[in-house]
């Protein structure tokens, strides 16, 4: 009999990665709904786990519990990334609460932000070498997209005309972006970065991992200013609500409105009213 504080993964045998951890990640899915790049990150946390501990038989809390203590100095938000999906795949998917009830998330602590200036936000983008990065960054500045949204992007999914875009929804309950809109300058950064590609990649910004991740670190290096994909996030939410952009409109833009506020007030968040409010606040990233 296995007790409380403890569970044997006889399931997984030694390929809990190929087994286990690929159906934990199907769980998240599927079952959870989670962003399909939310589950896979919340299996490989669960696989580094049980890297660390280098066993799969008699878990313990204690095994956990030794785990976490790796994580006490970093910031409460990566400890609570950490935990979340242990939580998740011992409570959840493994149905053995006990191994993890008794482990407590950090307390929040409020964050102030920074938000960087204009001069900052133009530094950054004349420190970028390609008319690629260029259009990349201004797509994020003037969109309010997040990270993902943007990299998923098919060129089918820009309606050129409106300067519109219709982000391609990952399986989520947090993400309810439902149409977003880009200004003249990202518009024109887009054709000329369009306008020099030679190849059929259906994507908008095909690239990889560690080449996205570069950009931004060289950009940074160059110009001595520190900003991220999420940044230009927060600057885009400040801009519209200095242009006097009603919060709710900027929840919107933001996908920060669920799904059934959109279904049930359709009227107010309309693409033509959105569009309407987006073109009158008149953002502007270059001048």
């Amino acid at each position: 009999m296995v007790g409380p504080e403890r569970f044997e993964l006889s399931a997984f045998g030694e390929d809990r990665s190929k087994t286990g951890l690929s159906s934990f990640e199907t769980f998240c899915s599927v079952d959870l709904q989670l962003a399909d790049s939310t589950a896979s990150r919340y299996a490989r946390e669960v696989e580094r786990f049980f890297d660390f501990i280098e066993k799969t038989e008699d878990i313990t809390r204690e095994d956990i519990r030794g785990y976490l203590a790796k994580f006490k100095e970093i910031s409460n938000y990566a400890q609570g990334n950490v935990l979340r999906p242990l939580k998740i795949y011992f409570r959840d998917f493994l149905e053995k609460p006990t191994l993890v009830q008794s482990f407590r998330f950090p307390k929040k602590t409020v964050k102030v932000r920074t938000v960087p200036t204009r001069e900052e936000i133009q530094r950054f983008y004349q420190a970028l070498d390609t008319t690629k990065e260029k259009a990349l960054f201004l797509m994020y500045a003037t969109t309010g997209l997040r990270r993902n949204e943007i990299l998923s992007l098919m060129i089918a999914d820009l309606d050129f005309q409106k300067r519109a875009v219709t982000p391609r929804k990952e399986q989520s309950q947090t993400k309810h972006t439902w149409i977003a809109f880009y200004n003249d300058e990202a518009e024109d950064a887009l054709k000329k970065y369009l306008a020099e590609r030679n190849d059929s990649n259906p994507k908008l910004f095909p690239m990889r991992g560690e080449n996205f991740c570069k950009i931004w670190r060289s950009a940074k290096e160059k110009s001595g200013v520190h900003i991220t994909p999420q940044t230009l996030r927060v600057w885009f939410a400040t801009e519209m609500a200095k242009q006097k952009v009603p919060d709710r409109y900027v929840d919107a833009f933001c996908g920060r409105v669920p799904t059934s506020i959109l279904a049930k007030h359709y009227s107010d968040y309309s693409p033509e009213t959105l569009k309407e409010i987006y073109d009158q606040a008149g953002l502007r990233v270059l001048s």
